[in-house]
């Protein structure tokens, strides 16, 4: 078996978990057996470092966008075919392919994994995986637009080859809605780098000097895109319930997006300017998880959050919403406590609780570090390099034996 191509396809390259792992294993992917090509939109804060990453071929597309938008799909659509039928004609050393099953696309991201799966499948890719970092549907879509979406993951599984699931819950949801059978999906874990997050480059104090936030003031902080599925107005109203209770308590989101307007809005007309801080897009995370104390998730639908492994490696206690892969990672009582999506008040009281029983979070902290082992990351490349070799020799074998 020779060098195979693996074409990762994804919607947009913003500061999200799913970037930012799709972009950790095109770089550490062993070039000796794989040659990676990356697709994807314009935006996006990582397009910079994706370019940077070396033998890698970087084909980005414009009209590749989140939004649908049908004309732009189109386009999109056909740019990503020609770019596979180009990669089928040549191997990394410039000699004509035998066979498409020398390439493997993977998909991430709802629109990418649609629109690149049916343009491999149109290509004449035979290999064709998709991770799923959360479906494109959810409880809070209208039934129609659900039950739309839904239909198109069903047909689209039809040609997809295997599923990566980074949570159990996908994995179940796949198969209760009849998207896929439970064997032709593989349980990955999306990873994180343990030891940038228990090495940090600052300590507490000298992290809270640069955020401007005294020592000792409690700091419970998000982390998150600002759009609707991380529900961060829900943030920003569990920020004034806390602080009507407890008056010397700071927090802070991490993040930006398109409902920023709108929290900075709610800010104002609950008068907790003094309380909350807005630090945009960061991407020292592991240096800002070394000052905080709390970390809340108010996501309304996940796939596995990545920013609470994160917390966990820190040896921070989590308070999220108990959706999809969340509960996977916090064991509620144990690292953290899980609420029911928009209970504002239940939130509230978890985080004063921790908030006045400090030994009790740091024993929830410590249990975090001692259960986070099985996010590495390095463990995530490794597995999904294996199943690639296992489906390239499956493929060739097939071919050999047609061949006879």
């Amino acid at each position: 078996m020779g060098k195979a191509t693996v074409v990762h396809i994804i919607t947009k390259l913003e500061l999200g978990g799913a970037q930012q792992n799709t972009l950790f294993t095109i770089a550490h992917l062993n070039r000796n057996d794989y040659k990676p090509v990356l697709i994807s939109g314009t935006e996006g804060m990582l397009v910079e470092d994706a370019k940077k990453i070396n033998d890698l071929e970087v084909y980005l597309i414009p009209e590749l966008v989140r939004e649908i938008r049908p004309v732009k799909d189109m386009i999109a659509f056909f740019k990503i075919k020609q770019i596979l039928h180009q990669l089928q004609g040549n191997t990394a050393e410039g000699e004509k392919l035998a066979s498409s099953s020398a390439i493997i696309v993977h998909t991430h991201s709802s629109k990418a994994g649609i629109i690149g799966r049916w343009a491999a499948k149109i290509a004449g890719v035979r290999l064709v995986i998709h991770t799923i970092h959360g479906f494109s549907f959810n409880d809070y879509q209208p039934s129609l637009l659900r039950a739309f979406y839904i239909f198109l993951e069903r047909v689209t599984s039809l040609i997809t080859t295997k599923y990566i699931a980074v949570s159990r819950s996908n994995i179940e949801t796949g198969v209760k809605k009849n998207i896929f059978n439970r064997e032709k999906a593989v349980f990955i874990r999306s990873g994180i780098d343990i030891d940038s997050f228990q090495k940090t480059r600052f300590n507490r104090i000298r992290m809270r000097e640069a955020l401007k936030i005294e020592p000792a003031i409690p700091l419970v902080a998000m982390i998150a895109c600002f759009k609707p599925q991380k529900a961060p107005l829900d943030f920003i109203r569990m920020a004034k319930a806390v602080s009507d209770e407890i008056c010397e308590v700071r927090f802070l989101l991490v993040g930006d997006g398109v409902l920023r307007p709108r929290i900075e809005k709610m800010i104002r007309e609950l008068a907790i300017e003094d309380k909350v801080i807005l630090l945009g897009w960061r991407r020292d995370i592991p240096d800002i998880m070394s000052c905080i104390d709390i970390l809340v998730l108010t996501s309304l639908w996940e796939g596995l959050p990545r920013v609470v492994p994160q917390a966990m490696a820190a040896g921070i206690p989590v308070v999220a919403t108990q959706v999809d892969g969340s509960p996977e990672t916090v064991r509620n009582g144990v690292n953290g406590y899980l609420l029911l999506p928009g209970d504002i008040r239940g939130m509230a009281e978890q985080i004063a609780y921790l908030i006045k029983n400090p030994e009790k979070a740091r024993a929830m902290g410590e249990k975090g570090k001692q259960l986070v082992g099985e996010f590495d990351v390095w463990s995530m490349v490794s597995q999904q390099a294996n199943l690639y070799k296992s489906l390239l020799e499956q493929t060739e074998t097939k071919n050999l034996n047609e061949s006879v």
